[in-house]
């Protein structure tokens, strides 16, 4: 997400090695100095376009609106606004003084791109809100390499030469079972923040997901579509945002939530769990991505015939006896210790000798460092497909991530040349793929902390955040919404056993567990970069879509 993101927390891909550094600026005080502000220019009007792709034989036909809806930092503020953004003539509100736009109270101007289906009834028509994560990244991953109606292709596990890249007609867009509305994150792509203390007003994880909230009811509202089904599809930090989204939306009862490459607490997450000691599950929920990993290089020492039955015994040991073991800290004797060495060295190809060494617990970015150490290679982060040769032959952990190096030039490439050419939109403003090229220190200090639903504010850290609890009580609130949850077998940003996991230890009666479903594909984070793996996907998610939208 890529984190750049994934969650990114969250594209692609660096905004989960992000959050280490929140732990250590979280509590920074920043001073900003500086001529005063100049007023906000207004909004540049919406741009209508109308366009053609053919996904299964079927030839669609739709319009796209590529525009802006302005969204307040609070329920009382954002009432007053208009879907311009303005303060409502009946509010008694005073205007800001246009001279001082850095006293006004703070919005966001969420950017978007919609497509709508020509000739299709807004009542049946699904109409599916999509969003990347990071926390701070663009649209632009979904846009332009999963459902849109233009792709950009690359060359799966290779870093193709640079411009010109190849944009093509998606025959994987989902435009054959929904209307699709993309939405850049406050900050991100032409979206724009503004107003005092503007950063802490949409950077954060409730904060972020209020903007949402209020952008999804604005557009209900601008095109009518209150009647129609509605989902939600959010890619690594995308999917925390779903699941604190859902349960905001009170009286909006969705029909559906894809979650793609999921990461719902953070205590999981693979990127540091030993600034986190005593919290042992994510080395256990890397364990099957190890080695998937491990499989797909060919560092196994006894290759097995098949990538998924293979996965079901690691899965199982993972739980069965490798996190027992590790509960046991120093007491676990030194013959058990041996032997899940000896175990984990089967799946993962690692060197018994450094598998002891490092205590049983391989982070994420030592596993990417050491797998293929001796041939001087790094294998990716959100695709441990890809690979690219060390940093720095002496270092400890991955330094980089040659899966994100790999594609993020040729998708901040396509986004750029597709909004401008061919939707008109954009003259003249610089479309940011991620916060994480801001400059600006103030982004390192995300606010993490987390109301759920009934319960005290999380830490302000990425430890401990979790929203489990607010996709419990979405489906329970509502329990006919549907939950897909799909992602990559070669992504350890989001192992997809953490995601299995997390979603069976949701706080809700296990009879609500039928309502979820699981895809996962020989693909990484994204896994949409191999055309193939896009094709199964797409038929995934239609088929989960018309599912649910059937007329009652």
């Amino acid at each position: 997400m890529k984190i750049v993101t994934f969650l990114l927390l969250y594209c692609a891909g660096l905004a989960l090695r992000a959050q280490d550094q929140n732990k250590q600026t979280a509590e920074a005080k920043v001073v900003v100095t500086g001529p005063p502000a100049a007023p906000a220019p207004p909004a540049p009007p919406d741009s209508i376009t109308e366009g053609s792709v053919t996904v299964g034989g079927e030839m669609i036909a739709y319009r796209a609106v590529a525009g802006t809806l302005t969204v307040g930092a609070t329920d009382a503020q954002d009432a007053n606004l208009g879907l311009d953004g303005r303060i409502l003539s009946d509010t008694g509100e005073k205007p800001p003084d246009p001279a001082k736009p850095e006293e006004a109270p703070p919005t966001s101007r969420m950017f978007y791109v919609a497509y709508f289906k020509k000739g299709a009834s807004v009542e049946t028509r699904p109409l599916t809100f999509l969003y990347n994560g990071g926390p701070g990244s663009s649209s632009m991953w979904l846009h332009m390499g999963a459902f849109g109606p233009r792709r950009v292709s690359t060359t799966d596990t290779q870093h193709d030469p640079g411009a010109p890249y190849k944009i093509t007609a998606n025959e994987s867009s989902l435009l054959d079972a929904s209307d699709l509305v993309f939405i850049d994150a406050p900050g991100t792509g032409f979206s724009r923040i503004m107003g005092k203390d503007k950063e802490k007003a949409f950077w954060g994880t409730d904060q972020d997901a209020h903007a949402f909230e209020r952008f999804i009811r604005r557009f209900l509202t601008k095109f009518n579509r209150w009647n129609s089904p509605k989902y939600l599809l959010g890619e690594s930090y995308g999917t925390p945002r779903s699941a604190v989204l859902s349960a905001m939306l009170h009286n909006v009862d969705l029909n559906g939530i894809v979650l793609l490459s999921a990461t719902l607490s953070f205590d999981n997450w693979g990127d540091g769990p030993r600034w986190n000691p005593g919290i042992e599950q994510p080395y256990a929920l890397m364990l099957p991505t190890f080695a998937a990993t491990a499989f797909y290089h060919h560092k196994l020492p006894q290759q097995p015939a098949a990538l998924e039955p293979f996965l079901k015994t690691v899965e199982k040991y993972a739980l069965t006896e490798y996190m027992p073991a590790l509960l046991e800290g120093s007491e676990l004797a030194e013959p058990r210790k041996q032997a899940v060495a000896e175990k984990l060295h089967q799946y993962t190809g690692l060197p018994v000798a450094y598998l002891l060494k490092a205590n049983l617990r391989v982070s994420g970015g030592a596993f990417s460092k050491t797998l293929r150490d001796d041939e001087g290679i790094t294998t990716g982060r959100l695709d441990t497909r890809y690979q690219g040769p060390d940093y720095n032959r002496l270092s400890e952990e991955a330094e980089y991530d040659p899966q994100s190096n790999a594609v993020s030039a040729a998708y901040t490439t396509a986004i750029n040349h597709y909004l401008r050419t061919d939707l008109k939109y954009g003259e003249n403003q610089t479309y940011k793929p991620t916060l994480y090229l801001d400059a600006d220190p103030l982004f390192l200090q995300w606010d993490l902390r987390h109301q759920s639903p009934g319960g005290p504010p999380a830490p302000s850290s990425a430890n401990g955040t979790n929203v489990l609890p607010d996709l419990a009580t979405a489906m329970k609130a509502n329990p006919k919404m549907k939950v897909l949850l799909a992602g990559g077998y070669y992504d350890w940003a989001t192992p997809f056993f953490e995601g299995i996991y997390e979603v069976h230890h949701l706080p809700m009666p296990d009879s609500l567990q039928a309502n979820i479903s699981y895809h996962y594909y020989e693909a990484g984070h994204m896994v949409y970069v191999n055309a193939g793996v896009l094709k199964q996907f797409h038929d995934d998610v239609a088929s989960f879509i018309r599912s649910g939208a059937a007329p009652k």
